[in-house]
Formats: structure tokens, sequence, C-alpha cells
């Protein structure tokens, strides 16, 4: 089982708990860190505003912040995940790990590695969400596949190759994920069993349309 701790610091953030670790726990095994963990903070505008100003100097909240802990000690990335204009889609990748070369700068941690924290505004996400027309927890999913990217070592910001490199990649994961929702949701469920005879319950990154990031962080 994907070590997935999740942890909602605001009640808005509730409706959204259970298919948020689901899509974590789904994007560690597409990227091959099934046996790694990784810890999620559903927070509100305030609390995320407090540590993008306290670890980037930034007054004002973000979409989504990563603490990596398999880089140096209180190295913070952040990143936001702004609308942009629509992009042409992927093709879809071959089944199994979704797993790609290893460009520099990203990291490869080993089984049983404490990956970092990936602390997302819900209030952001939902003020995005409306804005490009996608349901807020689709929206949230897309900052929880960009938060980490960051801790795993991609950085938009870093030139723009890497950029191109890096939300590709999040196109790629965030297309994944949401079709492994849709055959979950659309699964038919197993016809009832008929009764027995009376005898006896988942840096800003920036949002792009029709679909960082703050490049994310350390708490």
């Amino acid at each position: 089982m994907v070590a997935v701790a999740l942890r909602c610091e605001t009640g808005r953030g509730r409706p959204y708990a259970t298919g948020l670790r689901a899509d974590a726990r789904r994007l560690m095994a597409l990227v091959g860190l099934a046996a790694c963990e990784l810890s999620i903070v559903i927070a509100d505008d305030g609390l995320v505003h407090a540590l993008n100003r306290e670890f980037r100097g930034k007054d004002r909240p973000t979409d989504v912040l990563s603490f990596s802990q398999l880089e140096e000690a209180h190295d913070v990335h952040v990143g936001e995940a702004r609308p942009g204009r629509r992009r042409a889609a992927t093709p879809a990748p071959p089944p199994g790990l979704l797993q790609q070369p290893a460009q520099a700068g990203a990291l490869e941690p080993a089984a049983g590695t404490a990956l970092g924290d990936v602390v997302i505004s819900v209030d952001t996400a939902r003020r995005q969400a409306r804005r490009l027309g996608v349901a807020p927890a689709a929206r949230m999913r897309t900052l929880l596949v960009h938060g980490l990217l960051h801790l795993l070592g991609y950085d938009h910001e870093r030139s723009p190759a890497e950029a191109r490199r890096m939300f590709a990649r999040e196109r790629e994961l965030a297309a994944a994920l949401g079709r492994a929702g849709r055959k979950r949701i659309a699964r038919p469920a197993k016809p009832a069993k008929p009764a027995a005879p009376a005898r006896s319950a988942r840096g800003e990154s920036k949002p792009r349309r029709g679909s960082k990031r703050e490049k994310g962080s350390k708490i």
C-alpha cells in the first residue's frame, strides 16, 4: 500500500480529501514510487499565504507549495499553475508505468523514502477551477501532480526547456489520473446476489486553460 498521509487544515477541503488521497496513490504508482511516502496538506489561502511569505518572501497566497525532503534541508520550491492557452492533446502513453528518463536535476528516490510535503490551497484551486471551467477536484489533481514533480526535482523556472519538460509531464500524468478516475466511476456495480432463503461498506503552477507552479517547497 502506498503511504500517503493527508491532512485537512480547513473544513472546505474535506469534500476533496478522499478523492485526492486516491489520486495520490495512483500517481505514485504511475511514476514508480509506490514504495515511497508522501504528505499532503489541504489548506486555506491564509495558511498558504503565511508559508509563501515565510519561505519564498512573497506576500500573497498561491495555489501549491512543495517542501522536498529529497533535497538539501530548507531548500524550498514553489510552483504555481496559472491559466494559459489551450494546448493540443498529447497521445496517450503506453500501458504500464508512466516513467521517463531523468533529466538534469531530477531526483530518483529509493524505496521507503519520504518525498516531502505538498500543500494545496483549496481556496485558490476553486477559484482557478471556476476560471478554467473545470471541476475543483480536477484542478486539485493537477496541482497535486505539479507539486509532486517539484519534489522530484523538476523546476519550470530553471529554463524554457525545463519548463516544457515539466508541463508536458504534468499534462501526461494529470490526463492518466483523469482516465483512471473515470474508469473507476464508470465501472458497473456487480449484480446483487439473490436473497437467501429466510434465515438469515492523492514553487505557483500556471493553470493551463482546458486542461507548481510555484515551485514546490518544504514545511
